[in-house]
């Protein structure tokens, strides 16, 4: 691979001679490190030969953060490309800061951004941070187990305000199927204005996409190549011959792989290495930079395993890798965890138990494969309850459309048995009835609609149930792909509007809708097309599929979720985990909950994990400034700051910890689309004394007050 270029006023790189001796040193170290020189500092074994860049920014032309784009570029339009055709691995850069920035947190100034969170708000809440453009240095390079197949991107920002002798890191750990950037305005904001190091992965998801037609994949920076010419530089490539991708191709055109989806290794099962990973090449960049030299292109270790704070951080999935991290750590490389929506899938002990009110969540604790089938099979009839009446959607089809799209889902569920009611209104409230059976809280009610409408719990359910099988894209499982659609009628097999591949890397998120490339259902009345409008029921025979592969056991499918199963015992490290009452793509009762139970019944007295459960939050504050949620709903990323901020004063302080409780946020009101700003009195802060508010903890039982 070549080095990114860029601007010699923002950039400068290793000289190929520097990496080159370290890879050497890296090689012996692997082959026999007993005959490697004591207490030099050796690249860890797992980073792929020849793929590691290093670039410094000077924090005005181009940054850390905000690839020069600054908290006011941010905030603005998708920042230009010069040839979209082409662009350049600076131009993806940028792109990626700037999408995966927004896709994180409410980017309204109503809704807090610049005021109470962004590049310009300092550690204290206050704006005196400018453009809060950050100066340092990016270290890039893939991670491998040496079957080439993986290549998993991990990157070690160092800002320049790093202090040598009072070192930190912190985890960024991507969220979704983002790529590495993709938790840079989770976790990586706040580690890099304390000055720490912040160690990103893409756990080997990342926007690695294949155009089948033209045999184009990306690679670690963005750029395009085809899969020949890329070889083991891609950052995923399809395993399949090409005359089977041709056969194929001829009957399913323009359709796309996706890594997450179609890699065929349940990637999920390394999250928690992954992590790891991140800091021990987080340990070896700061041991080069820092280190002294011993000659030569040879620097010693000054940190050992362990002497370095380090937080493992990040939300939803990556919130799951942090804590499945912290769990597999024997070496001390993780210090505390701090986590939001942790999507995680919970082995759960049989004295382990959920209850809100005094009464018993039965269902909790259920693994992902489980409760996001099951909601995709009922939510679009679900959305049409009385409980959820007034829901705010964020489709941009016609309201009768959408509406005899969810009476048609309905009908179908009613004759196939999963649901009662001689009426689609009976019908519908029944959907929801299972679905609070199943573990989803009331608080959630009016978000069926949206979960659904905007592709996130169809897009999940049929990315995770390729992984969990294992399954190829030529496998088309329960008749889905990915491809672009025509975008009147949503018929599949057109030629894309936009070419996705160029841009992919930088607007793209890993599953569909994304860049373009939509959910496809192959089996629909009249051909394929847009899984909402393949069928009059949007695709129900395909939902079912999914479904019973989890009901019915497949045994591809359990061997996986075994393997991605975590115990929820942290050693005695202390953690923090925020998550809003109101999730409806990762339900409390399934996440944070039960991973509380689950830790008190394993680690008794030696937890140190609390929970602040945030009423009247869900799972996406992107959504926020949509009409609906903006008066509705209030941003969890506040609380997640607020965690960050307690768990570093509980380090550096030993300042106390805050027990487990419920944090009755207030939403802001007035109109959907122009509710007032969010202020303070919309948002008590965590307290140290929760009283009723507090979330009672013992011997595996977790009791919520309503």
């Amino acid at each position: 691979m070549k080095a990114i270029g860029l601007a010699a006023r923002s950039a400068t790189f290793m000289t190929g001679a520097a990496i080159a001796g370290a890879f050497l040193l890296s090689t012996a170290h692997a082959a026999d490190s007993r005959a490697a020189p004591p207490g030099l500092n050796h690249l860890p074994w797992f980073i792929v030969p020849g793929s590691l860049r290093t670039t410094t920014y000077d924090g005005v032309s181009d940054d850390l953060l905000t690839a020069g784009l600054g908290k006011t570029g941010l905030q603005g339009a998708a920042p230009a490309i010069a040839n979209p055709a082409s662009p350049t691995a600076a131009e993806l850069r940028r792109l990626a800061i700037w999408s995966n920035y927004r896709a994180l947190v409410d980017m309204s100034t109503n809704g807090g951004y610049g005021r109470l969170w962004g590049p310009n708000v300092d550690l204290d809440g206050n704006d005196t941070l400018g453009e809060g453009k950050v100066p340092g240095t990016e270290y890039l390079a893939y991670a491998d187990n040496r079957n080439g197949r993986q290549n998993v991107t991990l990157m070690v920002q160092v800002p320049a305000r790093f202090d040598p002798n009072n070192p930190c890191i912190v985890t960024a750990t991507s969220s979704g199927s983002r790529g590495v950037y993709g938790a840079i305005s989770a976790a990586g904001e706040w580690g890099l204005k304390r000055g720490c190091a912040v160690a990103y992965n893409d756990k080997g998801t990342g926007n690695g996409a294949q155009e089948l037609m033209t045999g184009t994949v990306t690679l670690m920076d963005g750029r395009l190549a085809t899969a020949a010419a890329a070889g083991r530089d891609s950052l995923f490539t399809v395993d399949a011959g090409a005359a089977d991708i041709a056969r194929y191709d001829a009957k399913f055109p323009y359709r796309y792989a996706f890594k997450h989806a179609h890699s065929q290794q349940n990637p999920e099962q390394d999250w928690g290495r992954d992590t790891l990973d991140a800091v021990q090449f987080a340990y070896w960049v700061l041991n080069h930079q820092f280190g002294h030299n011993a000659g030569g292109r040879h620097h010693r270790v000054r940190y050992e395993p362990g002497t370095i704070t380090t937080i493992a951080a990040s939300v939803s999935n990556g919130g799951g890798a942090s804590l499945e991290a912290a769990e597999q750590d024997t070496r001390g490389w993780i210090t505390a965890v701090v986590v939001g929506e942790p999507q995680v899938n919970v082995r759960m002990p049989r004295s382990a138990q959920v209850l809100e009110g005094g009464q018993p969540i039965e269902q909790a604790g259920k693994p992902l494969a489980d409760y996001v089938t099951f909601a995709n099979l009922l939510q679009p009839c679900a959305a049409l309850a009385q409980a959820a009446t007034g829901a705010p959607y964020l489709t941009a089809l016609p309201l009768a459309r959408t509406t005899a799209i969810r009476q048609a889902r309905c009908a179908s569920l009613a004759a196939a048995g999963y649901v009662a009611g001689g009426d689609w209104q009976a019908q519908a409230d029944d959907a929801l009835a299972k679905l609070h059976a199943a573990g989803y809280e009331a608080d959630s009610d009016l978000l069926q609609a949206a979960m659904w409408d905007s592709q996130a719990v169809p897009a999940v359910a049929v990315t995770y149930a390729n992984a969990y099988t294992r399954s190829s894209v030529l496998d088309n499982l329960c008749g889905f792909s990915f491809g672009t659609t025509n975008a009147a009628s949503g018929a599949a097999g057109v030629p894309p509007a936009v070419p996705p591949m160029p841009t992919v890397f930088g607007l793209g998120n890993g599953v569909p809708p994304t860049n373009g490339i939509n959910l496809v259902y192959n089996d629909g009345a009249n051909g394929a097309a847009d899984h909402r409008f393949a069928t009059p029921d949007g695709s129900f025979a395909g939902a079912v599929c999914m479904r019973r592969l989890w009901a019915e056991h497949d045994p591809r499918m359990m061997a996986s979720v075994r393997a991605i199963r975590v115990e929820a015992d942290l050693h005695g490290k202390p953690a923090i985990l925020v998550q809003g009452r109101s999730d409806a793509l990762v339900p409390i009762n399934h996440a944070s909950r039960a991973y509380l139970a689950a830790n008190s019944a394993r680690e008794g007295s030696r937890s140190q994990v609390s929970l602040y459960e945030v009423m009247n939050g869900q799972h996406f504050d992107a959504f926020l400034p949509f009409p609906g949620f903006d008066t509705r709903f209030i941003p969890v990323h506040y609380y997640y700051l607020q965690a960050l901020d307690l768990m570093w004063h509980h380090l550096k302080d030993g300042a106390a910890l805050p027990p487990s409780q419920v944090i009755r946020a207030v939403p802001r009101g007035g109109t959907p689309g122009a509710a007032p700003a969010l202020t303070a009195a919309n948002l008590p802060a965590i307290a140290p004394a929760p009283g009723g508010n507090a979330i009672a903890v013992g011997a595996g039982v977790v009791n919520v007050p309503h």
